[in-house]
């Protein structure tokens, strides 16, 4: 019998050893951007709504990773990890190539410097650990 479309075969294989860490980084992720955007925008949109808005969409691409690797979903947490590796490269290269566009930093401004550039690991870390089996197959 094969696995549902867009998971593993098994699907414990994305939510067990380091899988579960990933998991684990990307809800803690989800979190922390959802909420500081959220604060962000209830209390000073007008000074950098762009920043905030990035960061709001970095949160909810982290809440989607969080749940496609959770369920198992590959395809899914796949393309997420794609957008999110593209939203770091754009926007940390638009950051640093124009200042004045981020007033306020991004989780994704210059590379997630502002995060030890954890923002720019996780997709290159997740698509490596989704595609690993993929290989196998």
């Amino acid at each position: 019998m094969s696995a549902p479309s867009g998971q593993d075969r098994g699907g414990e294989a994305v939510r067990s050893g380091p899988g579960r860490v990933l998991v684990a980084v990307y809800g803690i992720f989800a979190l922390a951007a959802t909420s500081r955007a959220a604060v962000q925008i209830a209390t000073r949109f007008a000074e950098a709504p762009l920043a905030y808005v990035l960061s709001a969409f970095a949160g909810v691409v982290y809440i989607v990773l969080t749940v496609a690797l959770a369920r198992g979903a590959r395809r899914v947490a796949v393309a997420a990890c794609l957008v999110e590796l593209a939203g770091v490269l754009v926007v940390g290269t638009l950051s640093l190539a124009d200042p004045a566009a981020f007033p306020q930093a991004t989780v994704w401004s210059g590379y997630g410097s502002g995060y030890v550039f954890v923002p720019l690991a996780l997709p290159v870390i997740g698509l490596l650990w989704l595609l690993r089996g993929v290989r196998r197959s």
